[in-house]
């Protein structure tokens, strides 16, 4: 199984003030106001820049799964780490970059947790052996109409799963990020409730095209970009991929996820991408490419972000709108 999707023609870069919608922005602002009017004293109207240069990134040996792979040129590495979510370390789309320095990705360990029959904690190594790594081009898509397509280097999520042993009663995995205030800034605002916390049903992990990524364009992943662990889930939307994963839970009943938590008449659990359906204050029939140019580079968003041939199957007979 081959993912072809057309080349998309090259044009200039565009600046991300020049991609984010207004109502993104503003609902930004509105949620660091009200993170101050709860109190939060001391830390000012934004995140100071952190002084401390990130922890440099490392090369990795993997090899490219042209099976996984879309036929499409990648953002620039430039693209990728300074344009992107990552609230605890600030709501702007620059400031993961700007405030991770301070963030140390290693060492690190994972907990596995629930209903299993191997539970414990793990060093990262540990989880992530005997898998060879591997380059998959995807595809990400983001709630606010954005959209990137990103070199990840990861292993099968399913494959880390079975080797846990997930009982007959696991019916979906629970994932939690790394909670650090002093070293993620973000995480001092009550934007969410924190820390940071994601899950799959069963099947949708044990999928072939979710993965555990460890790095991008060959290299491990940025502070920014979720260092050292993050998810990829390349049919849903970005805010599925938790990112510096500290736990991997086994759960009977469907888990807490952070923005339905947040706001759950605009955040689902599934989280699949459905142009169809709109944000209840903007629409997802568009998305804007980062990188494709100020004129050109919006285009139609495809149902399951263009992995509908791959994934559909898991959601036959369910109402997507009401399972959103």
């Amino acid at each position: 199984m081959h993912i072809r999707r057309p080349r998309p023609g090259a044009s200039a870069r565009i600046q991300p003030s020049e991609i984010t919608p207004e109502s993104v922005y503003l609902n930004r602002r509105t949620l660091l106001q009200a993170a101050l009017a709860a109190g939060v004293g001391g830390l000012g109207t934004a995140i100071a820049p952190d002084a401390v240069a990130a922890i440099e990134t490392r090369s990795l040996e993997y090899r490219r799964n042209q099976k996984y792979s879309l036929d499409q040129p990648a953002n620039s590495y430039e693209d990728i780490t300074t344009y992107n979510n990552y609230y605890e370390f600030g709501v702007d789309k620059g400031d993961p970059a700007a405030n991770s320095g301070r963030f140390h990705p290693t060492p690190w360990t994972v907990a596995v947790a629930g209903e299993a029959e191997v539970t414990g904690k793990f060093a990262l190594e540990d989880v992530l052996k005997p898998h060879a790594l591997e380059e998959r081009v995807y595809r990400l898509r983001c709630v606010e109409a954005w959209s990137m397509v990103i070199p990840w280097v990861g292993i099968p999520l399913g494959d880390v799963l079975k080797r846990f042993k997930p009982t007959s009663k696991a019916k979906y995995v629970a994932f939690k990020t790394v909670l650090r205030p002093t070293q993620m800034p973000g995480q001092r605002y009550p934007v969410l409730e924190w820390p940071y916390v994601e899950g799959l049903r069963m099947d949708e992990a044990m999928h072939p095209l979710s993965i555990l990524a460890v790095g991008l364009y060959g290299k491990s992943l940025p502070n920014q970009n979720g260092a050292p662990l993050r998810l990829i889930v390349p049919w849903k939307y970005g805010f599925k991929g938790i990112k510096s994963i500290v736990e991997i839970r086994f759960t009977e009943r469907e888990p807490r996820t952070s923005w339905n938590i947040s706001a759950p008449h605009e955040y689902g659990f599934y989280a699949n991408v459905n142009p169809k359906v709109d944000h209840p204050r903007w629409s997802q029939a568009r998305e804007r490419r980062i990188g494709g140019g100020l004129f050109d580079s919006r285009v139609p968003t495809l149902m399951f972000n263009g992995y509908e041939q791959e994934v559909a199957s898991l959601y036959r007979g369910m109402d997507l709108r009401k399972y959103y």
